[in-house]
């Protein structure tokens, strides 16, 4: 994070706080806030280089941890997407008051979804920018999906699964937490309106969110300017020098779409 430390907040109440990491690179408005992965955290390729475009060209960058993740509190297996998604509104109700553009990788295309949703009565949000967007990932892609049997009985009875990760020497432990609370959250099933532009870069050789995934979202979506960049040959990083140009580029064409007055 060249060298800055981040500042910490407090999110949750009740026996559920957690401290959550915090980076702020001051610019102009709206900023841009970073919502990461699964397992994934603010000095990621994808993150550093966003913010490496907002200290180029002045403009306004938020990251910050999710519980269990990165320079955050918390251990991952007491985290869900409920606890995720209130430490985003969190970050984006202190720190985007002046409006913010959500770029969200993976999970964090779910997390941008559901906070944009949450926050639409405020007007803030000018727009997404989603990467293999990995939205009701716990129930379509692992439940239903990825998972046989056997896992689905020992998350059942046992409380957990420690998944081998193609992404890290440490496995995903998925808890029952984590699937009964993402069902709390799922999206698809339903028309989704956002009122907002949104961009989806997707890698067409994704074995983690497949292309057909981000399709189905596209669909799920009929009222709103959605832009749809498929990579022939992208895998679900997408963070090749390729693929940060063109995220680069489509944060540059989103911001630009972005109300003068909020610039």
């Amino acid at each position: 994070m060249g060298g800055q430390e981040p500042q910490f907040i407090q999110v949750g109440k009740g026996g559920r706080e957690r401290r959550i990491a915090v980076d702020i690179a001051e610019g102009r408005a709206p900023a841009v806030l970073w919502l990461s992965g699964f397992k994934s955290d603010m000095t990621g390729t994808k993150a550093e280089a966003v913010a490496d475009f907002g200290r180029r060209s002045g403009q306004a960058i938020v990251r910050f941890d999710y519980s269990g993740h990165g320079r955050s509190g918390g251990r991952f297996e007491d985290a869900c997407v409920s606890d995720w998604l209130e430490e985003a509104e969190a970050v984006f109700d202190r720190f985007c008051g002046k409006g913010a553009l959500l770029v969200g990788s993976s999970m964090g295309g779910w997390i941008a979804l559901l906070l944009t949703l949450s926050r639409k009565a405020a007007g803030r949000i000018k727009g997404l920018v989603l990467i293999a967007p990995a939205l009701d990932f716990t129930e379509e892609l692992m439940w239903k999906k990825r998972f046989n049997d056997d896992i689905r009985t020992a998350i059942l009875e046992k409380g957990f699964w420690a998944q081998p990760s193609d992404y890290s020497d440490d496995p995903y432990v998925i808890t029952r937490k984590l699937i009964e609370d993402g069902r709390d959250h799922l999206l698809f099933g339903r028309e989704l309106h956002l009122g907002v532009p949104i961009t989806i870069l997707q890698g067409a050789k994704d074995p983690d969110v497949p292309a057909s995934h981000a399709q189905r979202l596209v669909e799920a979506l009929p009222r709103d300017d959605v832009t749809f960049s498929l990579v022939p040959d992208g895998d679900h990083r997408l963070s090749r020098p390729q693929d940060i140009a063109l995220l680069l580029r489509s944060l540059e064409a989103a911001l630009s779409h972005s109300a003068p007055s909020d610039r």
